[in-house]
């Protein structure tokens, strides 16, 4: 995006990437589907990131959803608005629109150079390159990192870029894993058996945090979109007290009276979890966890009260032992701290140097709300590298 508005604004740009090709995180962006952005009010979207919302504001109304959608259509790859509210190309792949703006800025006259790893500055100020070639010096009138996070390394970010900034005196906070998974000591039972399960239209909280959607199972812990929308929460609790204790609705839109009297009803021959199955549209998967909670608590769930089963169906205790490793995050909290940067999305301590995406200081949760925010700082910074060109010149 920095390329794309520095060319249009009539500067020679080269994009130097440390991987043999272009855009490999926005490609696994678009796996499942390329969620881009988010249809939601704006005042409601910029909520989303949370305390870095004023410092990201101007960017982001500068290059709002709608701004972003044209700018697909543009490049022939119009959008649609999902049930959710997501937005996502109709093709609902990234693979086609990353070829079209690869298209449109090689014809704009922007250079790609591959396989060149940034690896810091020299005695005269030059960027140094890793290259197959050996080191390349660059002298570059303004530059524009866009480093990305520390989440899959192996699609080329890696976090390798904060310990250079760093020794310059720029504050960053650190790399910390977003939209992550969580481990929990499942038993081995639990585990084998429901092991990839998912867990849907259920509620899960944290202290007064509460969100609906789905999880999944996995070997380990836990993980999924509710799971991600209250990462931060999980996270910080996590690594504060070394422990978090997440509490798992399976039946959020009925209380526990109407529970108790769908549960007050003669069992006969059915085994426990047949009756609570039937009674209370449980899943397996839902049941288990009642197992896992009963044998926690050193009770055997057949031993519950039809009053006590509604309680626990609203209020599954799931502790939480760990985050997920940070290179399996989908993004990452934490990088350069704002106040590091001018309104224009430059250092101060390095004069004609902007930086921009997920090397900045924030987080959102997913629904679109990480592409956006990347370009809208990507279209930041161009625009004001153009801006410290212009005064160079004059």
């Amino acid at each position: 995006m920095a390329a794309e508005v520095l060319t249009q604004g009539g500067a020679r740009v080269t994009v130097y990437d440390g991987m043999p090709s272009a855009g490999r995180k926005f490609l696994m962006a678009g796996r499942g589907g390329l969620n881009l952005t988010h249809s939601e009010p704006l005042p409601d979207f910029l909520a989303r990131y949370r305390e870095a919302a004023p410092k990201l504001q101007g960017a982001i109304e500068a290059f709002p959803p709608e701004a972003l959608r044209a700018w697909c259509a543009a490049l022939g790859e119009p959008t649609f608005v999902g049930t959710s509210g997501r937005v996502f190309p109709k093709a609902f792949k990234a693979s086609p629109l990353l070829r079209a703006w690869l298209r449109r800025l090689d014809s704009a006259g922007v250079r790609f150079a591959f396989r060149h790893r940034w690896i810091g500055w020299d005695g005269e100020g030059r960027l140094i390159f890793q290259t197959p070639d050996g080191a390349s010096a660059v002298v570059a009138k303004a530059t524009v990192l866009a480093l990305g996070g520390a989440s899959w390394p192996r699609l080329g970010s890696d976090g390798g870029w904060v310990d250079m900034l760093a020794a310059k005196g720029v504050a960053i906070s650190k790399l910390r894993p977003a939209n992550s998974g969580f481990t929990v000591a499942w038993s081995g039972v639990f585990r084998d058996r429901f092991e990839g399960q998912p867990l849907k239209g259920v509620g899960l909280t944290i202290g007064g945090h509460t969100v609906r959607g789905e999880a999944m199972i996995t070997r380990s812990g836990i993980e999924g979109g509710a799971i991600y929308a209250l990462s931060a929460e999980l996270r910080e609790a996590v690594l504060g007290l070394g422990k978090a204790t997440l509490i798992i609705a399976l039946r959020p839109d009925l209380d526990s009276a109407a529970l108790t009297t769908r549960l007050s009803g003669t069992r006969g021959k059915q085994s426990l979890a047949n009756f609570l199955r039937k009674a209370a549209q449980l899943s397996p998967v839902g049941i288990g966890l009642m197992q896992e909670a009963a044998i926690a608590s050193g009770r055997q769930l057949a031993s519950f009260s039809p009053a006590d089963l509604a309680h626990l169906i609203n209020a599954i205790p799931v502790q939480l032992t760990g985050v997920a490793a940070i290179d399996r995050a989908i993004s990452t909290a934490g990088g350069i701290a704002f106040d590091e940067l001018d309104e224009h999305f430059m250092l101060h301590k390095l004069p004609g140097t902007f930086a921009a995406g997920e090397m900045l200081d924030w987080e959102a949760p997913t629904g679109g709300y990480l592409l956006q925010a990347s370009f809208a700082t990507g279209a930041a910074a161009g625009r004001g590298a153009l801006r410290w060109l212009a005064s160079r010149r004059s």
